[in-house]
Order: C-alpha cells, then sequence, then structure tokens
C-alpha cells in the first residue's frame, strides 16, 4: 500500500470523542481529519465503514526476554511485539533490569541492543532499580535527561533478587518525583510472604495453589499503604503495577481522596478470572501462577469500580510468559520447573495479544466501560503517565499514526495455536469474545491486515518519553 492512507468512513474513538469521520495519514502522522477528505491517486483509501478507529494500544507492563532468576520469559522482543500488535497494541514499555554488575545505563544499553533488530511496534523501557547509591542517582537523573527514560520500577517483594529496602525507595521516589518522572511500585510484603512459603513447604504443601495462600492480599495492602506513605513524604508521585485486591485498593482511593498523586493500574486476569480457579492440587493451576495471584469475586466487584470512577487509571497486560510444556521451542526451567515446588514456579502469565478483545467483550459488550473509558485505560492515560503523549495514545492531527480498525460486530474463539507469541497456551483456551483487530497502522504503516502479518522486525522505534502529564 501506499505510504499515505486515508482511513474512510470510520468510527473514532478517543478517551473524549466519539464521531464518524476520515482519517488522512501522512508521512507517519496523523495529518487530516475531516468529512468527504478528497485524496489523490497515490493514496491508498481503506473503508472503515462500521468499524471503530481507535488510537494504538499502549502496553505500559510487558516482560519480553526478561531473565527470572535462572529462567527467561519466553517471547522476544520479535514474537511478542508481533502478537502485542496482532492485538491492536502499538506501543509497550518494557523492563530493562539494572543488576549488580553494572548501572541503570548500563540496563538501558543492553535493552536497547537486543531489542533494536527485533522490535515490530515502539517500544521504550522502564529501568527495575535494585541498588541505589549516589551513582545511582546520578545515573537515573542522566537517563531522565538524555536517554528519554523517565520511569522505574522497584519492588517490595522477592528479598534478595529484586527487593530495595524502603529508603531506597524514599530516596528514588524524592529524586524522580521532582525531575517529573515516575517511580513504578511492586507493592507485597517480601520478608513475610517468603516466611509463609518457607513454612508452606516444610509442613509438605507444594503443589501450585499455595502459591495464591502465601501471597495474602492483605500484605499487598500493607505494602501498597507504606509506599503511598513514602510517596507522600516525599512530594512524588507513585504508581502501583498490579493491583488485584480491595486491600491494596482501598489505600489508593483513600490517597487520591487526601490529593496525594498516586495511580494505578490493574491487569485483564484479575479481572477476568478468581481465586476459585486455585481449587485443586492439579499442575495445571501453575498456570495462574502469578503475582499478585488470583483473589476473591469480591476483589474484582471493587476493580471494576475503581475502573468506573478513575481510582485505577490504565489497564495493562504484566505479559510475562512461560510456557507450560517443558522444552517448548527450546525453553528450558518454565512452568514445570515447579512441579515438586510451588516457590520455583516462575511467576508469570501471557496476555498481551488478547488485551483489548478480553476488555471490550467483558467492559464495553457487559457495560461496564463505555467506549472512551476503554480507550483511555488502554491507551490513552498510559501514554500520559509515562511520558509519551500526544505522540501515542490519542487520534488528533500531529500524533503519530498508530491506528487499531477494530469490528464490534465480530466475534473469535480464542486457541493458543492462533495467537502470535511464543507461549504454548493462552488463560482464555476456548473463550469465545466479542470484537476483534482488524487492521492495525504503525506510524502509518499497515502491519496487520486481518490474518495477515505485514510488519517486519526492527520497524518499531525507541521512543524517547517525557514528563508525567496525568495529573
Amino acid at each position: 500500500m501506499s505510504s499515505d492512507t486515508l482511513i474512510r468512513n470510520g468510527r473514532v474513538i478517543t478517551a473524549t470523542d466519539d464521531y464518524v469521520a476520515d482519517v488522512l495519514m501522512r508521512a507517519g502522522v496523523i495529518h487530516t481529519i475531516g468529512r468527504g477528505i478528497e485524496v489523490g491517486e497515490d493514496v491508498a483509501v481503506v473503508d472503515a465503514t462500521g468499524l471503530y478507529v481507535l488510537p494504538g494500544g499502549v502496553d505500559t507492563h510487558v516482560h519480553l526476554e526478561n531473565v527470572i532468576g535462572p529462567t527467561i520469559t519466553c517471547d522476544t522482543f520479535a514474537s511478542g511485539t508481533r502478537a502485542a500488535a496482532f492485538g491492536g497494541t502499538t506501543t509497550i514499555v518494557d523492563f530493562a533490569l539494572q543488576t549488580e554488575a553494572d548501572s541503570p545505563l548500563g540496563a538501558i544499553a543492553r535493552a536497547q541492543r537486543s531489542a533494536e533488530s527485533q522490535v515490530a511496534v515502539d517500544y521504550s523501557v522502564h529501568v527495575i532499580i535494585t541498588r541505589v547509591d549516589d551513582q545511582v542517582l546520578k545515573d537515573v537523573r542522566h537517563a531522565m535527561r538524555f536517554e528519554g527514560v523517565t520511569s522505574f520500577k522497584m519492588f517490595m517483594a522477592y528479598p534478595g533478587v529484586m527487593m530495595a529496602d524502603d529508603a531506597s525507595i524514599f530516596r528514588m521516589l524524592r529524586q524522580v518525583g521532582a525531575d517529573g518522572g515516575m517511580v513504578a511500585l511492586h507493592a507485597e510484603n517480601g520478608t513475610v510472604i517468603d516466611l509463609l512459603i518457607k513454612e508452606a513447604l516444610e509442613a509438605g504443601h507444594t503443589s501450585p495453589r499455595y502459591h495464591a495462600m502465601t501471597r495474602p492480599a492483605i500484605m499487598e495492602g500493607e505494602a501498597t499503604h507504606r509506599g503511598i506513605r513514602l510517596a507522600e513524604l516525599a512530594e512524588a508521585p507513585i504508581y502501583f503495577v498490579h493491583v488485584s485486591s480491595n486491600e491494596a485498593l482501598k489505600h489508593i482511593v483513600t490517597a487520591r481522596a487526601e490529593g496525594i498523586p498516586v495511580f494505578a493500574e490493574t491487569c485483564p486476569h484479575y479481572l477476568l478470572f478468581d481465586d476459585s480457579v486455585y481449587a485443586t492440587d492439579d499442575l495445571e493451576i501453575a498456570k495462574y501462577v502469578m503475582t499478585p495471584p488470583l483473589r476473591k469475586p469480591n476483589d474484582q466487584k471493587h476493580l471494576w469500580r475503581a475502573l468506573r470512577y478513575d481510582d485505577l487509571q490504565v489497564i495493562a497486560t504484566d505479559h510475562c510468559p512461560f510456557c507450560m510444556k517443558e522444552g517448548h521451542l527450546g525453553y528450558r526451567l518454565q512452568k514445570m520447573r515447579g512441579k515438586d515446588d510451588f516457590s520455583l514456579i516462575p511467576n508469570g502469565a501471557p496476555g498481551i495479544e488478547t488485551r483489548l478483545v478480553s476488555l471490550f467483550d467483558i467492559g464495553v459488550m457487559q457495560g461496564k466501560l463505555s467506549l472512551n473509558r476503554f480507550v483511555e485505560l488502554t491507551s490513552t492515560t498510559p501514554a500520559k503517565l509515562f511520558g509519551l503523549f500526544p505522540k501515542k495514545g490519542t487520534i488528533a492531527v500531529g500524533s503519530d499514526a498508530d491506528v487499531v480498525l477494530f469490528d464490534p460486530a465480530a466475534s473469535q474463539t480464542i486457541y493458543a495455536r492462533d495467537l502470535h507469541g511464543n507461549c504454548d497456551y493462552t488463560l482464555l483456551e476456548g473463550r469465545t469474545l466479542q470484537g476483534k483487530v482488524e487492521k492495525v497502522f504503525l506510524r502509518g504503516q499497515l502491519i496487520v491486515d486481518g490474518a495477515q502479518w505485514q510488519g517486519r522486525e526492527g520497524m518499531g522505534q525507541f521512543v524517547p518519553r517525557g514528563e508525567v502529564k496525568a495529573f
């Protein structure tokens, strides 16, 4: 197709608008929005009658090629970004891990080296900070000013591996907040959880369901409250990843009511499933071993309420895929590593390709989310919170021409064999969902056309990010 494309007569949905119009994409950006736009024969025309014209999804929580203990997530930057594209996501933010051996700047460079030749959609990274000292803080400031990386993740869980102490979190909050960036926290009380895991194994409780039983919601709530108080003292914004429980949510709601700039995401799996999946000792339960674990139906009810009333602002995937079958595509030490010890199961689940359609089905079609709110949660607000807006996250003149044509009348049944990532399972196996991504454009280039892949490895670009723009 021509590099310039006119999308004719589609229903344009943004976080604030809903109208039928033509959208002209030229030189990688949205050039004109109007009715009856006339173009020459050199411009490709796509009839979008009956389709939604959505801004490309922005998924700010994915784990591609992430080393987790002795193993690695099974999606590469190539497979994961292709899957993202088929799911209507055109920008991802992955993670660059600061190791003992290098600095945050080294982590960024290492992630970029791996991603550059593979990515099929645009991308950035958060840096996972595991150690804080004066030099690290200097490197963080340099990353924000010169590398276009303005967000940093810290863990209150996984002692001895990822966990940062409260003083380190406070130092990061104070500096990053003052410089216009964002610290994202994984909030669980790691030392207490480690004790509960140790006690469960000593009692002979080794099956996967004990993963959930040793990570109680109250420990997510305690850490969330502590993180909020640290942010309040630092006078900095804070972002909580993968909120799963009302124990955590109630502290977020209270803090926001007090005017504290607290932001948070949840994930589709917490809206789709609950802890009833952990009812047996079946090894298949390993596919539901993610952190935090799935919670009770009552927690789900509170998550939906928070999404409606903006106490949760983002739905990201936490796409962290590991195979159920050992050796699938050559991947080792995957989910079955923990068949005799639940604490050895790599934590995480796939979801990068099914985010938009699953949320459309369970959110929009069931009246829990408006179309505008759907776009806000999956594209616009993540772009604003992480310095990507208005380049990403909306359909507006001058914004990148990242556009999804979505058919609300179509339905599809999800099978792992039809998806485009490397993971050998999906939590949605056999489930029929309303809605379907029909075409995806990245900076004006058609990369998904129905079932056909038109993109290529390496066409994605690193997107330098700016300051937080959501408050």
